[in-house]
């Protein structure tokens, strides 16, 4: 390769240092300034993405200056940061609320055991156990995808894990995207 071909690439790269070096210039001072003012898992997040982006660049660095990073600490070190993130993240979205529901089949079955002597009563909860399960196959049915509809395209692997299984097959990219 000739010094000519290289040159708009190293060109692109400075650029890219430059701007990089603008964004983080803010985190170069004193970083309790920044976060004594943050609520305390906005300061957690802080710290988390400056822990990222030193990792992030220290991993650039050992990759263009040609070290084997598929054996490096760096990933002892990435994977600490990525499970802070994974705990951040799992603080931040609180589990949903469970709904609690009475199994209203279930309760008449109960009752018409208990109390199968009237007929009358019999009756009526056999009809309720009938109209509840034609309930549940409606709704089974609604939540149902049509089969003519293309299923969503998910992996199951969150943009994390997809970073983490490219570093370690080797996957050629300069540097990994910083997490927020």
């Amino acid at each position: 390769m000739d010094v000519s071909d290289i040159t708009p690439q190293l060109d692109r790269l400075e650029e890219a240092l430059h701007k990089a070096g603008q964004s983080l210039e803010p985190l170069l001072g004193d970083i309790g300034d920044i976060s004594s003012k943050l609520p305390l898992l906005d300061k957690a997040n802080l710290y988390v993405l400056v822990a990222y982006a030193i990792e992030a660049l220290l991993f650039s660095s050992l990759r263009l200056n040609g070290v084997d990073t598929t054996n490096h600490a760096i990933f002892t070190e990435l994977t600490r940061v990525r499970r802070y993130t994974e705990k951040i993240q799992k603080l931040e979205t609180p589990p949903a609320e469970r709904e609690n529901t009475v199994n209203t089949e279930a309760a008449a079955r109960f009752l018409r055991s208990d109390l199968g002597d009237n007929k009358d009563i019999k009756a009526k909860l056999t009809e309720l156990i009938a109209s509840e399960r034609q309930k549940a196959a409606r709704q089974a049915a609604e939540k149902k995808r049509p089969a003519d509809e293309p299923a969503a395209e998910s992996s199951g692997v969150e943009a994390g894990e997809k970073l983490w299984f490219m570093v370690r097959a080797g996957h050629p990219f300069t540097m990994p995207p910083f997490v927020v």
